[in-house]
C-alpha cells in the first residue's frame, strides 16, 4: 500500500513538473529568464529583504528572521535565511558526518508545494539521510536514503542544500532548550535537484539539519 501511494504521489509530481517545465521552443536563455522572473516575483510576493554577503558576515553570519532577511550569494544566485543555527558545532575541515533532513520543497516557477516529508503521514518516515564531508571548506554530500533520493533517483545532494552547512551547527538536542538547525533557501536550477536542473526552475526549501547517530 505504501509503495502504491508513493508511486501515485511521484506520478502527480512528475505531471506537475511537466506542466510548468519549458516548451521545446524555448531557448536555454529564455528558460533562465523565466526562472529569474519567477524568483523576483517570489521575493516581492513574500517580502524577502536581500542582504549582501558583506552585511551577512558583519552580522556574524546571521540573518534577521523578523526582517525576513535572506543573504544573497551573488556567485551562485542562492538566497539563504538562517532561521536557527542549531545546537552542536559547525562541520570541521576534514570531518565527515551523517545528516538527517526534513524539508518542504516549493516549486517557484509553478508557485506550488512540490515535495515534502513534513506533515504528511505517508512520507514523514522518509527522512532524508545524507553523508557529508568538509574538505578544505568545500562540502560534498551523498544521499543515502529518504524522499529526495526516492523522488529524483539520484544520490547526489543538490549543491544548494549543502550551502548552509558552512554556517549552521550540526547536533542532536540534549534538552528542551536546544534546537536543530533550520534554514530557508532559494535554490536556482543549476544548484538544485535533477528535475529542477533539467527543466530550469528554482525551488524554495524550508529545511532542517540534524546530526545522525
Amino acid at each position: 500500500m505504501m509503495k502504491q501511494t508513493l508511486c501515485t504521489f511521484y506520478t502527480i509530481i512528475i505531471s506537475l513538473i511537466a506542466l510548468v517545465s519549458c516548451t521545446e521552443t524555448e531557448t536555454y536563455a529564455e528558460q533562465k529568464e523565466r526562472e529569474q522572473s519567477a524568483i523576483n516575483n517570489y521575493i516581492t510576493k513574500y517580502n524577502v529583504k536581500a542582504i549582501s554577503e558583506e552585511q551577512f558576515k558583519a552580522q556574524g553570519d546571521s540573518t534577521s528572521v523578523e526582517k525576513n532577511e535572506y543573504v544573497f550569494f551573488a556567485s551562485t544566485g542562492i538566497y539563504m535565511q538562517i532561521v536557527d543555527k542549531g545546537c552542536g558545532e559547525i562541520l570541521k575541515n576534514g570531518e565527515s558526518a551523517d545528516v538527517l533532513c526534513r524539508f518542504k520543497e516549493f516549486n517557484i516557477n509553478g508557485d506550488s508545494l512540490q515535495l515534502t516529508n513534513i506533515g504528511i503521514a505517508a512520507y514523514s518516515a522518509l527522512v532524508d539521510k545524507m553523508t557529508v564531508r568538509n574538505t578544505s571548506g568545500t562540502i560534498n554530500g551523498t544521499l543515502v536514503s529518504g524522499l529526495l533520493y526516492s523522488a529524483y533517483g539520484s544520490k547526489s545532494v543538490p549543491a544548494g542544500l549543502l550551502k548552509p552547512l558552512s554556517y549552521i551547527r550540526l547536533g542532536r538536542p540534549q534538552n528542551a532548550t536546544e534546537k536543530i538547525a533550520r534554514v530557508k533557501i532559494i535554490v536556482p536550477h543549476d544548484y538544485g535537484q535533477m528535475s529542477a536542473t533539467n527543466n530550469v526552475y528554482a525551488c524554495h526549501y524550508d529545511i532542517t539539519y540534524q546530526r545522525g547517530e
